[in-house]
């Protein structure tokens, strides 16, 4: 297949609030292309969130699609029936959350949660859940004998790893991960950011890598686009970005960081 995996054209997404209509995403365009690590970077509230929810058409009321395009290998997501949709949404497109733990059901062990999601969309056995699974969890770096236990003991670092395993067990061709690290030390961090990107290098799926950290969405990335309240300010290739930024917002936020010593070393592993 030739062209962008995912084509995001003129999306606006509104707010219907007591007070009015706030826009919280004005006219956002960009692509995905196959194989790539696409970040999308801005302040707290600028939107980001809720481009990922609409994508996987999750957005519910008081959030509504006003206008724009979502095209999936040329087939608009947004025209999609609600059953059309349960043959795209984590089967080809999977989503990471931002938290962990209210992923993961507290009641069920996570053998179960694999097997829940695996039974739903591919009508396997629990059987052959069972070994996808395994491989999975093997593949995150967890020991298959914890799949038996409940998420809560897990550290928070093995949790994030589960839920990544869960989306990657049905080879979806792109990632969504919002916030993928949020609430975690800087050493787990780089763990998972680091295991992603060999995931991502060995299995060639497409990320659209979403946070507020620039120097760590500068480590992983192909391409950059910065928001500003609603609007897509600036994209372009990370290095292009970091070193000659364009728009007044996405220098202010480069002159933030200190340095960046690091911004090779896993810019390497891309490579």
């Amino acid at each position: 297949m030739t062209g962008p995996l995912l084509q995001v054209r003129n999306l606006s997404v509104d707010y219907l609030l007591d007070k009015g209509v706030f826009n919280a995403v004005k006219n956002v365009s960009f692509n995905i292309g196959r194989g790539e690590l696409f970040g999308l970077a801005g302040e707290s509230g600028c939107g980001k969130s809720t481009i990922a929810y609409a994508i996987t058409r999750l957005a519910k009321p008081p959030a509504w699609v006003a206008g724009g395009e979502i095209l999936l290998d040329g087939h608009d997501l947004l025209g999609m029936t609600e059953r059309a949709l349960q043959t795209v949404r984590w089967k080809r497109i999977g989503m990471v959350f931002q938290s962990a733990m209210n992923s993961l059901n507290p009641l069920m062990r996570v053998e179960a949660q694999f097997h829940d999601v695996l039974s739903r969309h591919t009508g396997c056995t629990r059987e052959k859940s069972r070994a996808r699974a395994k491989e999975m969890f093997r593949l995150v770096g967890i020991p298959t004998d914890r799949l038996s236990n409940y998420p809560h003991q897990f550290s928070g670092g093995m949790r994030q790893r589960i839920v990544i395993a869960i989306c990657l067990a049905l080879s979806p061709e792109l990632i969504i991960m919002d916030e993928p690290t949020t609430a975690l030390d800087v050493v787990v961090q780089r763990e998972i950011l680091e295991q992603v990107v060999d995931l991502q290098k060995s299995h060639g799926f497409s990320v659209l890598f979403i946070t507020h950290d620039l120097h760590l969405m500068a480590q992983i990335c192909h391409r950059i686009g910065v928001m500003l309240k609603g609007e897509l300010v600036e994209v372009g290739d990370v290095r292009q970005v970091s070193r000659a930024p364009v728009h007044d917002y996405t220098k202010r936020l480069w002159g933030a960081i200190p340095n960046l010593p690091t911004l090779g070393s896993m810019q390497g592993r891309l490579a």
